[in-house]
């Protein structure tokens, strides 16, 4: 199908003259003319009549235009929709649930007229984000290469927030009752985080918060769903979780699960937007001022090596920062 032909017709058909199309779509009259002999030869019809002032539809001509309308504007929203700069802002978020894809909601909301089209790629190892970035498959990614060394020079990466973790538990867990706890609390606890990948930055995340508190995280098994994982939660009495502050999880009433905040220091997970160092989309300017304006954790907290440089006012050891 020639889809400039049935531009072509549309555009003369809405103005009325074939040299007005041709005028507007930057061709001569000529190549306008022989666009919709071709498409008149095509579908065996006239779509025009030739008068004094210009061009008038005949009865097909009429029939075909709206559905000649619908195509051409399926077309243009086709090209648009995988063309950098025209296209919605395309953000890779680790799930819809995630608190990366709130904050994006929050986003969204307070700026309504926002393009936004939210993707997750379903990888683990956040190379494969960076060669997305390179290849402009998508725009921005909320992932961190914890060793900077390995990013690419056309991309860099900005602290976009810290999401602090809380412990997730069923009503029968011996720390069920209680309103806040301190990571030597949780020491002796089972907490199960099915399916940590290698090379992630979540699997180096969970290593470094086991050594560095002497705590139980247990990845056995494959992860089968949010819904497994809340159901085995709500039947046990030795189960545990840990889940981002921001992140959205929803059970049963009758599961009766807890969500409880972890202070002292509080355990926080820092998220990254992967974004390239040049040519950005135009949103991406939006998206990192609000960021930026995310409230921060009031408190000490423990965060992970490769976060300790990034000037927040981290400790000599790199482990604990306070958060301004």
């Amino acid at each position: 199908m020639d889809t400039e032909a049935w531009r072509s017709f549309v555009r003369a058909a809405e103005l009325g003259q074939l040299q007005h199309a041709a005028d507007e779509l930057g061709v001569t009259q000529q190549a306008v003319s022989k666009r919709i002999a071709a498409l008149e030869r095509d579908l065996e019809v006239r779509l025009f009549t030739r008068t004094a002032r210009g061009v008038e539809l005949t009865l097909d001509g009429q029939a075909f235009l709206p559905h000649a309308r619908s195509v051409v504007a399926g077309v243009d929203r086709a090209v648009a929709a995988v063309r950098p700069g025209s296209r919605a802002l395309r953000i890779d978020v680790l799930g819809f649930r995630s608190a990366q894809s709130v904050v994006m909601h929050e986003y969204w909301r307070s700026h309504p007229g926002s393009d936004l089209d939210l993707v997750t790629l379903r990888v683990d190892d956040p190379r494969v984000a960076v060669a997305a970035i390179e290849a402009g498959d998508i725009d921005a990614s909320f992932r961190t290469v914890t060793d900077p060394a390995v990013l690419p020079a056309d991309v860099r990466m900005v602290h976009a927030f810290d999401s602090p973790l809380e412990l997730l538990v069923g009503p029968r867990h011996p720390l069920a009752s209680a309103r806040k706890l301190t990571p030597p609390q949780l020491r002796r606890h089972r907490i199960w985080v099915p399916g940590i990948a290698p090379r992630s930055e979540w699997g180096e995340f969970y290593d470094q918060l086991a050594t560095e508190f002497d705590l139980r995280i247990d990845a056995a098994g494959p992860h089968f769903g949010n819904e497994v994982l809340l159901d085995t939660l709500a039947d046990s009495a030795d189960v545990a979780t840990l889940v981002g502050a921001r992140d959205r999880y929803l059970w049963p009433t009758s599961h009766d699960l807890r969500r409880i905040p972890i202070v002292d220091p509080a355990i926080a997970y820092p998220l990254s937007l992967m974004i390239p160092r040049t040519n950005p989309h135009p949103e991406l300017r939006g998206i990192i001022t609000h960021l930026g304006c995310l409230p921060r954790l009031p408190e000490t907290v423990w965060l992970p090596s490769w976060a300790r440089t990034r000037g927040d006012g981290g400790s000599a050891n790199g482990r604990l920062a306070k958060v301004n």
